[in-house]
């Protein structure tokens, strides 16, 4: 391992060579109190940052050892890290020639406390994963602001951001216990029978569509009565809110009362949140889908049976297949799809989803025979769902009255306040009867296993063998495909994005090999996630940018792979 000085030497040696001079710099570096490695150095200044990772002892960093080895606060302490040297770097960075020359960048984060590769506690080490802009005049290195970047700047970057001694202790201890809270009240749902919680004061509405913080003059959250639980936390006194039972809930309530408020958070109860967002104790079990209806989808032999009969001309609906689902085919391969992948509970709310998927009254019974309608609406299938699979449904309803009569809870919203309407919904579903007929057939069962042909997942483009980029949250690049993600709304950084793609690739070389369907196989790549980290996803050098996604989303975007293959 080179030093320091040898550094130093090289930058000193390569100055206003042309920019390949940096390739020199491929190594690894002892500066003292850091360790630097050149992981892939940029192949001009105006192509992206090159990757290095600086590796520093835990020792010297002062942490609690506590907040090292337990496997949630080391999460939060890695994301509060994040957080830190991702400002340090915005103060740090500076125009130092052409292109990105000067630029230093790492990974911060949003509301959500995640799980990512920027930071990141491994073999007794902390390492930090920075992107670095390498100084140039045009094309020519420029040696000295190079050593300014590479000696200084990190120097700085490590001494005054990472020893715990340079941190404010509050905060720190704020942002660790809220996440071990958050994780503890999501771990009491099952035992409780609960599938939501949600905290008396918790602030639910955000700014906008485009800014998730909260809303700053927001109505705090007030479980009614009736309602209210008491789940205890590791930090602090026991928290009071509402808990929404195993089941089927129904949110009701005049427009713009907040329903979809509600369930938008409880989406995002999958999540832990930094103090602060209002959401901090606001949970849902890891396993909760939200839904909805997504036109054009291409669909791959998942079995729609249990909602969608046999269509015109006889075309069977057990391994269905579509390169331009409708919308309610859609949402019946969404809810399949996300059985087959391990959802235990949906989130459905009626201003996206498919209309003549949810409800088919009476008066349409009537008029258009049974026989004619391929159909078979969800409000005849959720019951089944919580009796024969265990699978619970919470949904926003505002139109129909129709689940009221079997809803094992109604929310009322007025005005942003939540109030149990359960009784008065049973009375009214009492007092005006349902006369249509329900249209059920058979048990519901989790859909047919299925088995991928991974060779019909195509990474490559162009000279690369392997091609994976992101739009945003929006969608994953995976070789020459576009797969569309913006339906899939539980995705909220652009690193989970990445990760999915880099996932994708992860199971078509292992996992699907491995595993005799589908669901084995993502479950199998869940439990590696788990037990080693994002990093697992990476290729040779560990990628900064990738954070930590569900098997879930995983399926999702394989889903929506078009000209993927059922073998």
């Amino acid at each position: 391992m080179a030093d320091r000085s040898h550094l130093k030497a090289t930058l000193s040696r390569i100055d206003g060579r042309a920019y390949r001079g940096y390739r020199d710099l491929s190594r690894y570096y002892e500066m003292g109190a850091f360790d630097l490695a050149f992981d892939q150095i940029q192949a001009d200044p105006f192509a992206a940052p090159s990757r290095v990772r600086l590796r520093v002892p835990i020792s010297r960093l002062g942490f609690m050892e506590s907040d090292v080895q337990n496997p949630v606060r080391r999460r939060a302490l890695a994301d509060f890290l994040a957080r830190r040297i991702s400002r340090a770097c915005d103060d740090l960075s500076q125009r130092r020639g052409s292109g990105s020359s000067g630029v230093i960048r790492t990974f911060g984060g949003g509301q959500e406390v995640l799980d990512r590769a920027a930071v990141v506690f491994a073999d007794h080490h902390l390492q930090v994963r920075l992107r670095l802009g390498l100084p140039a005049q045009g094309r020519r290195v420029l040696g000295r602001q190079a050593q300014a970047m590479l000696c200084d700047d990190l120097q700085r970057l490590v001494d005054d951001h990472l020893p715990a001694e340079r941190h404010d202790e509050t905060a720190l201890k704020l942002h660790l216990d809220g996440v071990e809270d958050s994780q503890a009240l999501r771990e009491q749902l099952h035992a409780q029978g609960l599938v939501a919680f949600v905290a008396n004061g918790a602030l639910l509405p955000r700014r906008h569509g485009e800014d998730p913080r909260p809303m700053l003059d927001g109505l705090p959250f007030q479980s009614p009565k009736s309602l209210e639980v008491t789940l205890k936390r590791p930090h602090g006194r026991p928290l009071r809110g509402m808990g929404l039972p195993a089941g089927i809930s129904v949110i009701v309530g005049g427009g713009y009362h907040g329903k979809s408020t509600l369930l938008q958070a409880l989406a995002n109860g999958i999540y832990d949140h930094i103090p602060g967002d209002g959401r901090e104790h606001v949970v849902t079990p890891m396993e909760t889908v939200k839904i909805r209806a997504e036109e054009g989808r291409p669909i791959h032999g998942i079995d729609i049976s249990p909602f969608v009969r046999e269509l015109p001309g006889g075309r069977s609906t057990d391994r269905f297949e579509t390169e331009d689902a409708s919308g309610s085919t859609s949402q019946a391969g969404n809810i399949q799809e996300s059985l087959e992948a391990g959802a235990r509970v949906l989130l459905l709310d009626e201003d996206s989803s498919a209309t003549n998927f949810m409800i088919r009254d009476a008066r349409m019974q009537a008029l258009i025979p049974g026989d004619k309608e391929p159909i078979i609406p969800f409000v005849d299938r959720v019951q089944q769902l919580r009796d024969d699979l265990g699978v619970s449904t919470i949904m926003v309803m505002g139109g129909s009255g129709d689940y009221l009569e079997f809803a094992d809870c109604v929310i009322g919203m007025d005005q942003y306040q939540a109030w149990d309407a359960t009784e008065l919904a049973g009375k009214v579903a009492l007092d005006f009867p349902n006369r249509r007929p329900p249209r059920i057939t058979g048990s519901m069962t989790l859909p047919n296993p299925r088995r991928i042909d991974g060779e019909s997942m195509d990474p490559s483009r162009g000279r690369r063998a392997v091609s994976i980029r992101h739009e945003g949250v929006r969608a994953v690049l995976y070789g020459e495909a576009r797969i569309d993600l913006s339906s899939w709304e539980q995705i909220v950084d652009p690193g989970q994005t990445l990760a999915i793609g880099y996932a994708l690739e992860r199971l078509r070389r292992v996992h699907l090999k491995e595993s005799k369907n589908l669901a084995a196989a993502l479950e199998s790549l869940a439990k590696e996630m788990s037990d080693e980290g994002v990093d697992v996803l990476s290729t040779t050098p560990p990628r900064g940018e990738l954070v930590a996604v569900r098997s879930l989303d995983v399926a999702a975007a394989l889903n929506r792979l078009r000209g993927l293959i059922i073998s």
